[in-house]
């Protein structure tokens, strides 16, 4: 199974995300998930939201949560990319790619990499409230 990780300060461009994608004539699905920040965060409003990783843990998780997807559907690729510092209101902050045979793989391997994620991975988020 091909993984790509990437954490980054830059911008996420789901457009050139999307033309690295290499997949074989085996996979019937792929399933993307953009997860953008939205303008509210514990019933306040933000403007930003600065996320703080601890990048070597952080990598070791991904690659962990990576390899039990594989071991649980037969997948193709698992991409992912994570912003760190700071993400405005309506910017991507995370951009998650799985390619399997079929869909039911694709969507539930995609969201338990989300999940494990949320749950598993050192990346803190550290909302920018908004002024009142």
């Amino acid at each position: 199974m091909r993984t790509e990780l990437t954490i980054t300060v830059e911008k996420l461009d789901e457009e050139a995300l999307s033309r690295g994608r290499a997949i074989s004539g085996e996979a019937g699905a792929v399933v993307c998930f953009l997860g953008t920040v939205r303008g509210i965060e514990d019933a306040r409003l933000i403007s930003a939201i600065e996320y703080e990783a601890f990048e070597k843990m952080a990598r070791h998780q991904f690659h962990l949560i990576f390899d039990q997807a594989s071991k649980r559907w037969p997948l193709e690729s698992i991409r992912l990319a994570h912003r760190v510092g700071r993400v405005p209101v309506g910017e991507a902050s995370i951009w998650v790619e799985v390619a399997a045979s079929h869909r039911q793989e694709a969507f539930a391997a995609c969201e338990f990499t989300i999940s494990e994620m949320k749950r598993l991975v050192p990346i803190w988020k550290h909302p920018i409230f908004s002024a009142a």
